[in-house]
């Protein structure tokens, strides 16, 4: 029946076919086109091109300007249909996109810098310490951790929201705060509740 919502079997993000339902009917309301003025802004800031890491890519309009600047770039989502999905909209830089397990995969270069978009606040919280300690363990001392942070109060999700005391708490033991301040753009899914952070993983 036209205009009938979608229907999906799988209720648990953290599984892999959660998001395959999602991709395969084309239902994803987090994605956002485009690449944000903030991510813009930091890569001409920045010096030198770093190694990028990108989990949960999604279509990976990131990853191609990323790639189109020089920049050494990855990105990894472990639902097949979703990078299916990237690497058809991607072209040219198809290659970047690879299905894996975030808490699993192992990069064949050191990374410099990853980029958070709707990674996080797509699992549950309970998820999140590992996460983070995940990002740590990828990172050297004084990579960067850099993207966008949903904040929201509701307990259901995804997406699942924090507040920044919750944040505070999970990053600090790893990170330094080095930037943070409202997202200038949002699609009404995550406006007025999504802040560019920037994190720079302190020394061991």
């Amino acid at each position: 029946m036209a205009g009938s919502p979608p229907v999906f079997d799988h209720r648990d993000p953290t599984l892999a076919g959660f998001w395959d339902e999602r991709f395969a009917q084309q239902f994803t309301p987090w994605a956002q086109s485009g690449v944000p003025p903030e991510l813009r802004r930091f890569i001409v800031q920045t010096e030198v091109p770093l190694s990028t890491l990108i989990p949960g890519c999604g279509v990976g309009h990131e990853v191609a300007h990323l790639a189109a600047v020089g920049w050494p770039v990855v990105a990894i989502d472990f639902s097949p249909i979703a990078v299916a999905a990237a690497q058809l909209a991607l072209g040219v830089h198809a290659d970047r996109v690879v299905q894996a397990d975030f808490f699993a995969f192992v990069p064949s270069v050191k990374v410099q810098f990853i980029y958070e978009r709707a990674f996080l606040c797509a699992l549950p919280r309970v998820q999140w310490p590992e996460v983070v300690a995940r990002w740590a363990a990828l990172l050297p001392a004084a990579g960067l951790l850099g993207g966008f942070f949903f904040f929201d109060a509701k307990t259901s999700g995804p997406p699942f929201g924090a507040d920044q005391d919750q944040l505070d708490l999970l990053m600090q033991p790893y990170f330094v705060l080095l930037e943070d301040h409202p997202a200038e753009q949002s699609i009404p899914l995550f406006a007025g509740r999504e802040r560019w952070q920037l994190w720079r993983r302190r020394e061991d």
